[in-house]
């Protein structure tokens, strides 16, 4: 039976997913003063399996990332003090460290990137304090807060007017914007050929992740093929990146590696623990940088942040925001029409 009532509920914009770019959207424009809706099947999503990383110096020093790339993702990182503020999201996170590997390399590329470290090439240990993170559990359910979340699977779009009809298993709902934060899912029915292309240029990638109920670490821990990391009252084991896979289900040999890992980058012999593994699929671009604008008017998309959804979201929410007040385009770097 349908949820709504004829006529069908009309909104400023309507953010078809509820991971953490379409959260981000949806509150940034909802600060504005905006009308909104989050139209989302419910469950776990990707953005909550993850470690919440605010991490632009150990990302771009691990993927070598350029100079411009890097740039991006340290505008995002400072945008997520004053975020976090008003959204009631808990923002922590005093140091991050590396152990392990080419601990030299990697002092030197956040060297080349104006990232503020301190090496120890005696211990073979790189920290830096430029990173934090957050609580995808706490701060899913505080951008969630005040939402009008409508609990359906979108299934199509069509225009209407001078906006958009989301058509979803719960019944139509319309935007004067409609923003498309469905991570690596098919195209939805209806979209134009720009969206259609925007969309196709997003690749899965799985990534899994083990909860642990005991506290291993007060502050961010990483090395070669994993890290662990402060969640809650307990810590987070992660993470896997495998292109192309859309499995949600953990594969025991990946994590079992992962875990024999984080032993070795923790210095501990390995003992028993009780871990809830699980696995998540993100949205990752050709150049793992996300497509962030306006496709169509009125029609924008928010997809493919590879393994930094979290660190961008700020920032995406405001590039999105920017764009449904005719603003000029504040990030062309993340435009989608790069790719066509």
């Amino acid at each position: 039976m349908p949820l709504f009532n004829s006529p069908e509920p009309s909104f400023d914009a309507v953010v078809i997913g509820a991971g953490a770019l379409g959260l981000c959207a949806a509150t940034e424009l909802r600060r504005r003063g905006r009308r909104v809706a989050v139209v989302d099947p419910g469950g776990v999503n990707a953005s909550a399996v993850a470690a919440g990383m605010i991490a632009p110096a150990m990302e771009c020093a691990i993927d070598d990332l350029s100079l411009e790339a890097a740039e991006v993702l340290r505008r995002a990182r400072d945008l997520w003090p004053a975020f976090a503020e008003a959204t009631g999201v808990r923002l922590y996170g005093d140091m991050a460290e590396w152990r392990g590997g080419d601990v030299a390399e990697l002092a030197a590329r956040m060297a080349a990137l104006g990232f503020q470290h301190q090496y120890d090439a005696a211990s073979a240990r790189l920290t830096t304090h430029e990173d934090a993170k957050v609580d995808p559990p706490q701060a899913l359910a505080a951008l969630a807060r005040g939402l009008t979340v409508i609990e359906a699977q979108a299934q199509g779009v069509s225009p209407d007017g001078q906006g958009w009809r989301v058509q979803t298993t719960a019944g139509a709902v319309r935007g004067d914007h409609v923003i498309l934060a469905t991570g690596a899912d098919p195209a939805l029915e209806g979209l134009p050929l720009e969206a259609r292309a925007a969309v196709a240029c997003i690749a899965p990638i799985r990534g899994q992740i083990g909860l642990v109920r005991e506290r291993l670490v007060d502050h961010v821990l990483r090395g070669p093929g994993a890290y662990v990391a402060p969640m809650g009252e307990g810590s987070v084991i992660g993470a896997t990146m495998e292109p192309g896979a859309r499995s949600v289900m953990p594969d025991a040999a990946r994590c079992e590696a992962m875990l024999a890992a984080a032993w070795t980058v923790l210095g501990q012999a390995p003992r028993p623990l009780t871990i809830d593994w699980r696995a998540g699929v993100r949205g990752t671009t050709p150049d793992g940088l996300p497509i962030a604008g306006q496709v169509a008017p009125g029609l924008h998309v928010v997809l493919g942040p590879r393994r930094n959804g979290w660190l961008l979201g700020p920032l995406i929410g405001a590039v999105v925001a920017d764009a449904t007040e005719g603003r000029p385009v504040a990030e062309p770097t993340l435009h989608p029409s790069r790719f066509f």
